[in-house]
């Protein structure tokens, strides 16, 4: 047999049960277990016959110190696309706020960590280059705080230097002009319209404008894809990681850097429900750390996907309960979210 899909039911079970085992013990599954837990009639001779076939597709490996087989990517992936099924043991995470979407954010993170003992990302849903309201604060001489408040109620602020030393009315002035001409216009409108409106406004105060909505439009593009992560110090009581310090140290750089994190989870936005990747299986993925997977799925905002979250752990995670968490907690983030955009 050369496809693993084909496998007949008696192949399935006793892959399914290698690899449930394995995920909960960490240690090889030998022939005389699987005899036992599989609860299938089978001889220890036949049982090492179709071990011995799944270890020729690839699905599972024997490890130099161990008779016993463990998991491969390939088996795992077999194992999450066919024989899944999400456990949800009773779970009711409590509610999460809605007075603040960043605390919604941050809230989920934590929460998708602690109810799954690994670690928790949440990407935070994109903003639009769009300002709901502006201040101007005077410093010092040719230093001037911007505020810039987004239509969602988040507050960005932004020190300006300057050449020429405005005076608090002339910074009222600019701030007056920008909201109530420009309040809830795409940043590129604005730039637009103010080009057009420059020859009717004092030279001084036109500039102090062009270079605060410039400096708006690199303060929320930079708060764009933001990513929260918690619990990341959960890798260090799985013993997967723990006894292979140059493992962690490659997870933890993949949460300091986050470009690869964030573009799998780009992947993920287009996913109708949860997504599972595993590490090594792909290596043109952007994940490919052996042992390390993710469960991720997309949340929406009154209909309208606008980010997602997910858990990264070992491969060796208990994924039927792992994809309810995710699949759980998309679901209460979207509500939050959507409750607070229907109550500004």
């Amino acid at each position: 047999m050369s496809d693993p899909s084909q496998l007949d039911p008696r192949a399935r079970r006793l892959l399914k049960t290698l690899i449930e085992h394995y995920i909960v013990d960490g240690q090889p599954v030998g022939s005389r277990t699987l005899a036992r837990a599989s609860g299938l009639e089978l001889s220890p001779a036949t049982i090492r016959n179709v071990m011995a076939d799944l270890e020729d597709l690839g699905l599972i490996a024997s490890p130099h110190t161990s008779a016993g087989r463990v998991p491969t990517p390939s088996g795992y992936r077999l194992f999450v696309d066919t024989m899944l099924t999400a456990q949800r043991n009773g779970l009711k995470p409590p509610p999460l706020r809605v007075d603040q979407p960043q605390r919604v954010i941050a809230s989920a993170a934590g929460l998708l960590s602690s109810l799954s003992r690994f670690v928790g990302v949440v990407v935070a849903p994109r903003r639009s280059l769009v300002f709901h309201h502006v201040e101007f604060l005077r410093l010092s001489e040719q230093r001037i705080l911007l505020i810039l408040v987004a239509p969602d109620g988040d507050v960005q602020n932004r020190v300006l230097f300057t050449d020429v030393d405005y005076s608090e009315s002339e910074l009222t002035e600019a701030a007056n002009y920008l909201n109530a001409n420009f309040s809830g216009m795409a940043m590129e409108d604005v730039r637009h319209r103010l080009d057009i409106d420059i020859e009717h406004l004092r030279s001084e105060i036109a500039s102090l404008m062009q270079t605060a909505v410039q400096a708006s439009s690199e303060t929320l593009d930079q708060a764009q894809e933001e990513l929260v992560i918690s619990g990341e110090r959960n890798l260090l009581e799985i013993t997967d990681f723990a006894s292979d310090m140059e493992q962690l140290r490659r997870a933890f750089g993949l949460f300091e850097q986050k470009t690869q994190l964030l573009r799998l989870l780009d992947m993920a936005m287009q996913a109708r429900g949860v997504r599972i990747f595993i590490g090594g299986e792909n290596q043109s993925q952007p994940l490919a750390l052996e042992d390390i997977s993710v469960v991720s799925a997309p949340y929406s905002v009154d209909g309208q996907v606008v980010g997602t979250l997910g858990v990264i752990g070992p491969t060796r995670m208990p994924y039927n309960h792992v994809v309810h968490i995710v699949d759980i907690t998309s679901r209460l983030v979207g509500d939050a979210l959507s409750q607070h955009a229907r109550s500004d």
